[in-house]
């Protein structure tokens, strides 16, 4: 049997009321985009239905690229065929021929089209008959059936398809804006970035580097991670900060127990400049309440209160092993356990302050200005773009 087209089904997506039409768009052009090696692989929109039109293609790659697009809740394999009843029984009949099991089957005929003469119950019984009296080793369960064959009678054709395969639902990427995730190449960065991305956010990356003190390695780490989550978010800029010298200046000029509080601090305005460049709205950081000194209620609030933006912490309530699950499930978790350390752990001072007070943080940030070094941090970030097929260095200063 060959099929020719994939329905879509896009489950919390039918809770929008008047705007799904914005997300159903939306959900459309994220496929096309995903499938862009496939010029001749169509996504087309009707009422209530999403279809891949695979115009001769192999469906398995196709389908393993949908599985990952959020916003999809399941899809099927479907042969399109005419609103005629001697053609839809002929179908019926030759997929179920195939089967060489022992198994039981449902039919399953959904009229949308009303002006279709025969009625489902009608169309399951009959249609039913002809599979039990020609495929004598498959019976009949109407509860429980190994195979359900859906009839969808609609206006443009009939669809007739058997298994259930199910994505990752959520919302399409880019429904719910953009934010900036500071990425470290941790295992809970990567993995704040696919949860935030499943509640339709695209994402782009920030990530600061101090070399000599951080390798090049690290660095690559941090951009194979980006490429990990492209199955996500088809093409994610990366930002590359060059921070040594923010760096030494701040375990240079304040308290060791302060240094980390004040370099989270320099980080925030570091991204939310970045943030007002790219016209994004949000920071997203991998931080899991309590797990580290800067990641304490005390340290988070010191260290928000130099932004005004949103900071999305959408961790804050899991613990370590819920984390590595997921980092585990899309295939983060042995990149981000590779021993390449970043700025944030080749300068932990050895007891670090984990409820620093704020009138505290600001009185000794008063002993040295670092208005230059965070300019100079900003002006020479590089960007790197890194898409699901390709990496393309662009030699552009911000």
């Amino acid at each position: 049997m060959q099929y020719d087209h994939i329905l879509i089904r896009y489950g919390e997506l039918g809770l929008k009321g008047k705007n799904i039409r914005t997300f159903l768009i939306k959900l459309q052009q994220n496929i096309q985009q995903s499938l862009i090696t496939y010029p001749d692989v169509k996504v087309k929109r009707t009422q209530g239905r999403l279809f891949v039109i695979l115009n001769g293609h192999d469906p398995d790659p196709i389908i393993d690229i949908c599985k990952n697009i959020f916003g999809i809740y399941s899809l099927s394999l479907a042969v399109k065929v005419k609103n005629d009843e001697r053609e839809i029984r002929e179908t019926v009949l030759k997929m179920m021929s195939k089967e060489t099991e022992n198994k039981t089957f449902k039919i399953k005929a959904k009229r949308a089209n009303k002006d279709f003469p025969i009625r489902s119950l009608e169309l399951n019984r009959s249609i039913g008959g002809d599979i039990l009296k020609n495929v004598p080793h498959l019976k009949v369960d109407v509860h429980h059936p190994d195979i359900e064959v859906v009839i969808d009678i609609r206006a443009e054709g009939t669809y007739i398809l058997t298994e259930i395969i199910y994505g990752p639902g959520g919302l399409p990427v880019g429904s719910s804006g953009k934010s900036l995730l500071m990425l470290s190449g941790g295992i809970d960065s990567p993995v704040a970035g696919y949860v935030m991305m499943k509640r339709g956010v695209k994402l782009e990356m920030i990530h600061f580097h101090s070399p000599p003190f951080t390798s090049e390695r690290a660095k690559q780490k941090v951009l194979d991670l980006t490429k990990k989550l492209t199955k996500y978010n088809y093409h994610i800029k990366v930002h590359l900060v060059p921070f040594t010298e923010a760096q030494q200046l701040i375990f240079k000029h304040y308290p060791k127990r302060y240094g980390m509080t004040i370099m989270r601090r320099v980080m925030m305005k570091i991204s939310e400049a970045i943030c007002q460049q790219e016209n994004i709205l949000s920071i997203t950081t991998g931080e899991s309440l309590g797990q580290v000194a800067s990641q304490t209620m005390e340290s988070m609030n010191v260290i928000n209160e130099v932004t005004n933006l949103p900071v999305l912490r959408p961790l804050i309530a899991m613990d370590k092993e819920e984390i590595v699950d997921i980092s585990k499930q899309i295939d983060t978790y042995d990149i981000s356990i590779q021993p390449y350390e970043d700025c944030c752990t080749v300068f932990v001072p050895k007891s670090p302050v984990i409820k620093p007070q704020r009138k505290r943080v600001i009185l000794i940030e008063k002993d040295y200005d670092l208005t230059e070094a965070i300019k100079t941090a900003i002006e020479e970030t590089k960007i790197i773009k890194i898409s699901h097929t390709n990496d393309e260095a662009i030699d552009e200063l911000l």
